[in-house]
């Protein structure tokens, strides 16, 4: 097939690119282009400015693509501005659980209705990141209502080169013995490994779905199980209180996300606990080995 990626140069979107050239699909990323490529030659690239109209058709204009995954549709503005310029036969937007108001325990995609209220227009700046994704819903879902598109839901993704450091945020505190506050430490949450949500991207371009989709490791992990499992491996006591730095994910409700449409289409997630000890061991390891440069320098 002749897939389309709007982004995918980093994080999880390199997982999407590698898996869907394993399969050997013919793959185009498209970019401002100024991250390099890292796919060794093996893909096309269309140089655009996502969040121009103007922009998107004159780069598209005169091409067809089997499959879109959009991972940069962040408003009502953006998706419509893909689906003016860009003919495919199936749209995938990359939305996120920060749709569901709010999240809960066993949260299934009918907890958010795209359809149940007008698309509000406007850019990422004029919307909260949660408020912007259930926007770009609405926009794809009453503008495409006759199309094949799917809006995949992810919570939080994590892995070795997440950009945002927000688990690694608290592995870095713990062992540069750095104080922090915790508004809940008992919270249970969902997440998902960068390269599961890579690959649950590619597996949906042939799966037989459309609307909302969960993706998501099964089980949750509390804060306190994180903090308590670096302290365990460091020897480190976590500083805990109110004056401390503000931890990334103060404010989130407790949730699990349920992920049987996924399995109803032939992906089964891994167990949270499967993995993710095993990234908090790395970036113990890479917090270490910054600290020791650190002083090696001094």
């Amino acid at each position: 097939m002749k897939i389309l990626v709007i982004g995918g140069t980093r994080f999880f979107g390199v997982h999407t690119v590698n898996a869907l050239l394993r399969d050997g699909h013919a793959v185009t990323v498209a970019t401002r282009g100024k991250t390099p490529l890292s796919f060794g030659g093996a893909v096309s690239h269309v140089a655009v400015e996502r969040t121009d109209s103007d922009s998107m058709k004159r780069a598209f204009a005169g091409r067809h693509y089997d499959v879109v995954i959009d991972k940069l549709g962040y408003s009502s503005n953006e998706v419509k501005y893909a689906l003016d310029a860009i003919e495919c036969d199936r749209y995938i937007h990359m939305s996120s659980t920060a749709v569901y108001r709010p999240k809960h325990w066993n949260t299934r995609e009918d907890a958010f209705d795209p359809t149940d209220a007008p698309v509000l227009w406007g850019d990422r700046g004029a919307f909260s990141y949660a408020e912007g994704k259930r926007q770009a819903e609405r926009a794809l879902w009453q503008m495409a209502s006759n199309k094949n598109f799917v809006s995949v839901r992810y919570p939080f993704v994590v892995g070795e080169t997440d950009y945002t450091g927000r688990l690694l945020f608290y592995v870095a505190h713990v062992v540069k013995r750095i104080p922090m506050y915790v508004d809940n430490l008992d919270r249970q949450m969902g997440f998902i490994h960068e390269r599961e949500a890579g690959e649950f991207m590619a597996h949906l371009v042939t799966a037989d779905c459309t609307g909302g989709i969960n993706g998501c490791s099964r089980g949750t992990v509390s804060l306190r199980q994180i903090i308590e499992y670096t302290e365990k491996k460091t020897g480190i006591q976590a500083i805990l209180c109110e004056d401390g730095d503000p931890v990334p994910y103060n404010g989130e409700v407790e949730y699990s996300i349920n992920t049987e449409r996924a399995e109803s289409v032939g992906y089964v997630f891994p167990c949270v606990e499967d993995w993710i000890w095993d990234l908090v061991d790395r970036y113990i390891e890479d917090v270490k080995g910054e600290s020791h440069a650190s002083e090696s320098v001094r």
